[in-house]
């Protein structure tokens, strides 16, 4: 069974909805992709967490607060914060998708991996980073 990497994947859900939420009073012009990106990782932590309890586990539930990796003051320092959630989102998707043969998990993992990646190079074009893109989603650049 691949629950560990199905709760690490949780985890990367739980987080880029609190950051969503922390983010939003900096992004205001930004507002309605903003509440796309929460509403997307809503549903996917809603489906994760079904897919755990389909196989008799507990989800694990939310931290209280999670940790950006600077602090977040301004529109850029939230816009960098939305692209490391969607980095770390894409890696931990990645995980399960290195764990798993189960056919449905590796279609959902692939769509969370995919919709992450996308989303983090939408925040990298907002914020003006070249390139916007990366070549490996869920892969640790070295």
């Amino acid at each position: 069974m691949n629950v560990d990497s199905v709760q690490t994947a949780l985890g990367s859900e739980h987080a880029a909805l609190w950051t969503y939420g922390l983010v939003s009073a900096f992004l205001g012009n930004q507002a309605a992709a903003v509440a796309e990106g929460s509403n997307a990782h809503r549903a996917r932590r809603d489906v994760t967490e079904r897919w755990l309890r389909d196989r008799g586990a507990t989800p694990n539930p939310p931290a209280a607060a999670y940790l950006p990796p600077a602090p977040v003051s301004d529109g850029p320092s939230a816009l960098a914060a939305l692209v490391a959630v969607e980095q770390d989102t894409c890696a931990a998707w990645r995980g399960v998708l290195e764990r798993t043969d189960d056919s449905a998990l590796r279609t959902s993992a692939l769509e969370s991996l995919t919709a992450a990646a996308v989303r983090a190079t939408r925040w990298r074009k907002v914020a003006g980073t070249n390139p916007a893109s990366i070549t490996m989603p869920g892969v640790a650049s070295g």
